[in-house]
């Protein structure tokens, strides 16, 4: 398996996957328009020449990045694919002089396993103001709030 940078002709794959979630509400869809304006924080994980997975490292502000639209291919979950695009989205950070990652999500449990810990979601003041404003889920949030401390 490789995990690159995405380039334009990922996009279709990434909005494949992240719809596919996104049908399901397991997270938030994400439009083309969208996927292509944040195309640079994306990484995708390829394996036999074809993309398996993709996730955004997004940051927030000068300490503080957060993962989003992580996706796998259904037919690959459970071969490690998710774990090394957080991996790799970790060390991103860490290049980009980054403090803490953290992730909103319903699968809690993954990312507890990669190293994050849970915290409340009102300890990422700079997200609710940005992100968490404008989402339809706002007043009903059922993700749970994860941070990874980068050394």
């Amino acid at each position: 398996m490789q995990v690159r940078e995405a380039t334009v002709s990922d996009v279709p794959v990434i909005h494949s996957l992240i719809s596919y979630y996104a049908e399901l509400d397991r997270m938030l869809f994400r439009s083309l328009a969208d996927i292509y304006e944040d195309l640079q924080n994306f990484l995708v994980a390829e394996m036999d020449g074809r993309t398996v997975g993709c996730c955004a490292l997004q940051i927030i502000w000068s300490d503080l990045a957060e993962i989003q639209s992580l996706a796998v291919n259904n037919e690959m979950i459970g071969r490690g694919i998710g774990k090394t695009l957080v991996r790799a989205a970790i060390e991103k950070a860490r290049r980009l002089g980054i403090k803490k990652v953290f992730a909103l999500t319903l699968e809690p449990q993954f990312f507890e396993k990669v190293g994050f810990v849970r915290v409340d979601k009102k300890t990422l003041p700079m997200k609710v103001w940005t992100d968490c404003s404008r989402c339809p889920k706002q007043a009903q949030c059922d993700e749970t709030a994860l941070i990874f401390l980068v050394f």
